[in-house]
C-alpha cells in the first residue's frame, strides 16, 4: 500500500470472529478468529507491505494479537491495554436486539453500557494512543476492534468518541488518519 507522506496512522480492524459475525458484543471475552477471519489476516499483509511503520501497537485480546500476526506484524508490536475493545460491562456477549428489548434505541455510542466503560474513559484512552501516535515520527500501525477504532476515528477529526457512531468498520479494514494541511482527516475509511 503505498501511503502519501500526510498519512500518520493506520488502523487495522481484526479478522472476522464467530461474535463479530453473529452481532455479539464483544469486549474482554477472548474469543479466537474464524477461519474466514484468519483468511482476512492473511491479505492484510500484503496490504501492509511496504509501508515505513515507526510504530506497531496491537490490543491484547487473541482476535487482534491473531490478526497482527498473520498480517506480518508480530515481532514488530507492542501490546497495550489502551487499544482494548470498549468494556461492554452487563451487555458484554448480548447483541443489539437483546440490549434493545431492555432498552429501546440502544447503541453504545448514545447510551454506553451497564457497569461498562463509559464515554469519557473510551476518550481518555483513545486520547492516548493518538498522542502515544503522533509521537511516533512516523506511520504507527494499530491493530484494535470495531467499536474503540471507531472512537478513535472520531477522536482524530475532533469529534467526542460518541461521533464513532457516523463511522462504520467492517471486520479486516485498514482506515488511514492523516492531516489536510493543518486539519486532521479521515484520509481512507473502512476500506
Amino acid at each position: 500500500m503505498h501511503l502519501t507522506p500526510d498519512v500518520a496512522v493506520v488502523l487495522v480492524r481484526h479478522g472476522e470472529t464467530e461474535w463479530s459475525s453473529s452481532g455479539r458484543h464483544t469486549s474482554f471475552t477472548d474469543v479466537q478468529l474464524t477461519d474466514r477471519g484468519r483468511e482476512q489476516a492473511r491479505t492484510l499483509a500484503t496490504r501492509l507491505a511496504g509501508i515505513d511503520m515507526a510504530l506497531v501497537l496491537t490490543s491484547p485480546r487473541r482476535r487482534a494479537r491473531e490478526t497482527c500476526e498473520l498480517a506480518g506484524l508480530r515481532d514488530r508490536a507492542e501490546v497495550t491495554d489502551d487499544l482494548a475493545e470498549r468494556d461492554y460491562g452487563e451487555y458484554e456477549g448480548r447483541t443489539t436486539a437483546d440490549i434493545r428489548e431492555i432498552v429501546p434505541e440502544w447503541t453504545i455510542f448514545s447510551h454506553g453500557a451497564l457497569r461498562g466503560e463509559t464515554s469519557e474513559e473510551v476518550t481518555e484512552r483513545a486520547d492516548r494512543v493518538l498522542a502515544r501516535a503522533e509521537a511516533a515520527g512516523g506511520v504507527a500501525v494499530l491493530f484494535s476492534h470495531g467499536h474503540f477504532l471507531r472512537a478513535l476515528g472520531a477522536r482524530w477529526i475532533g469529534l467526542s468518541a460518541s461521533g464513532g457512531a457516523l463511522l462504520g468498520l467492517d471486520t479486516a479494514t485498514l482506515c488511514l488518519l492523516g492531516c489536510e494541511r493543518e486539519q486532521r482527516v479521515l484520509r481512507v475509511w473502512n476500506a
